[in-house]
C-alpha cells in the first residue's frame, strides 16, 4: 500500500518494481516478531537503494548526477531545481523517507539524533555512485584496489547497518557507539560490504557487460590488472569472497578482541552477507522477474505457501 501510494513507479519509467523482492531481504537480516517496524522500514531502504542504484547506472547524465549528488549530501532541495523531474521526486522521496524514519526510531526507542547519521550514510552512498558513474561513462577501469575502497560504500551495506543500528537498539547503546556511520567504522561492517560488492559482482556481470558497463565491475578490473581471461577473474573474486567471509568468520566466532557492538547488531550485519549472498547465487535477484526465476520460487515458499505439517 505504502509502495503504491508513493507512486513512483509509474513515474519513473527507467527503475525496478522489486518490493517484494526486497522485502524478502529485510526478512533475512530480521525475522523475530518483535522487528515488524524494522523490516518495514528495510523494505523501504531498499527500495530506494534500487532506484538510487538506477538513477545512477542508466538516467542521469554525470552533470546531472553531480548536482543530485551535492543535493543529498548536503541536504539541499534548491540544488536539484534545474534537474529531471523523475530526479526531483526521487530525492523527494529519500528526504520523505529518511525524515519518517527518524521521527519513528525518536518515537520508539527515545533517540532524538538519528536523522544526521541517516542523511550522512546517504550522501557517501550517492557520492560512491557517482565515483562508478564517472568510470562507466568515461570509460576507465580502476585498480581492483581502488574499486573495492569505492565499491565498499557503493554497496549500500553501510546504509543498511547504520539504519539497523538505530532500528533494533535502544539509546543507551546507540549513544556509546560514537563513529558507526563514519568511514572508519568497524572491520565486520566493512568485509560485509565487501561480500555484498563482490557476490553482486558475481551475479550481475553478464547483464552489465551487455549494457557496456565493464568498468563498474571487480571481475573486469581483475581482467585488465592480470591481463587474464574472464572465467580466472570470476574464479579470483569467488576466491575473495571465500577470505573475506574466513574474516567475517572469525571476528564473529575466533579468538578476534570482543565485539564492541552488541550481539544483535552483529547477527543482523553477518545476515547482510548471508542475504547477499543468497541472493546473487543463481544471478541478479533484484533483476529479470522470470516466472521460473530461483528467488520467485524462495518469495512464494517463505511468504505465501502454507507450510505443509504432518497430523499427529
Amino acid at each position: 500500500r505504502w509502495w503504491k501510494d508513493l507512486g513512483l513507479i509509474e513515474r519513473l519509467d527507467f527503475t525496478r518494481d522489486r518490493i517484494v523482492e526486497s522485502f524478502l531481504c529485510s526478512v533475512g537480516l530480521a525475522v523475530e516478531p518483535e522487528f515488524s517496524s524494522f523490516r518495514i522500514h528495510l523494505t523501504k531502504i531498499i527500495i530506494m537503494i534500487l532506484i538510487l542504484d538506477d538513477v545512477y547506472d542508466v538516467y542521469g547524465s554525470i552533470e546531472e548526477l553531480k548536482h543530485f549528488t551535492a543535493a543529498i549530501e548536503k541536504r539541499n532541495a534548491r540544488k536539484v531545481d534545474k534537474l529531471p523531474k523523475p530526479m526531483k521526486l526521487c530525492f523527494q522521496a529519500l528526504t520523505d523517507i529518511t525524515e519518517e524514519i527518524s521521527v519513528e526510531i525518536q518515537n520508539e526507542k527515545g533517540e532524538d539524533h538519528v536523522q544526521p547519521h541517516l542523511e550522512r550514510v546517504w550522501g557517501d552512498f550517492c557520492k560512491a555512485m557517482l565515483v562508478e558513474a564517472k568510470w562507466c561513462r568515461g570509460g576507465r577501469t580502476p585498480s581492483l584496489k581502488e574499486y573495492l575502497t569505492n565499491g565498499s560504500v557503493s554497496s549500500s551495506g553501510t546504509v543498511i547497518a547504520v539504519h539497523s543500528f538505530f532500528s533494533v537498539l535502544n539509546s543507551n547503546t546507540t549513544r556509546g557507539m560514537k563513529g558507526l556511520s563514519e568511514k572508519n567504522h568497524h572491520h565486520l561492517i566493512h568485509n560485509v560490504c565487501l561480500i555484498i560488492r563482490l557476490c553482486n559482482d558475481i551475479g550481475t556481470s553478464k547483464v552489465e557487460q551487455e549494457r557496456g558497463e565493464v568498468a563498474s565491475s571487480s571481475i573486469a578490473c581483475y581482467m585488465r590488472e592480470a591481463n587474464t581471461t574472464e572465467e580466472k577473474a570470476k574464479d579470483h573474486i569467488k576466491g575473495l569472497i571465500t577470505k573475506v567471509w574466513k574474516k567475517i568468520n572469525e571476528q564473529c566466532f575466533g579468538r578476534q578482541p570482543p565485539m564492541i557492538t552488541p550481539g544483535l547488531f552483529v547477527d543482523i550485519t553477518t545476515n547482510m552477507a548471508r542475504v547477499a549472498h543468497n541472493l546473487y547465487q543463481h544471478g541478479d535477484g533484484f533483476g529479470g522477474q522470470d516466472h521460473k526465476h530461483h528467488h520467485k520460487k524462495q518469495i512464494l515458499s517463505l511468504l505465501v505457501h502454507p507450510l505443509k505439517l504432518e497430523s499427529s
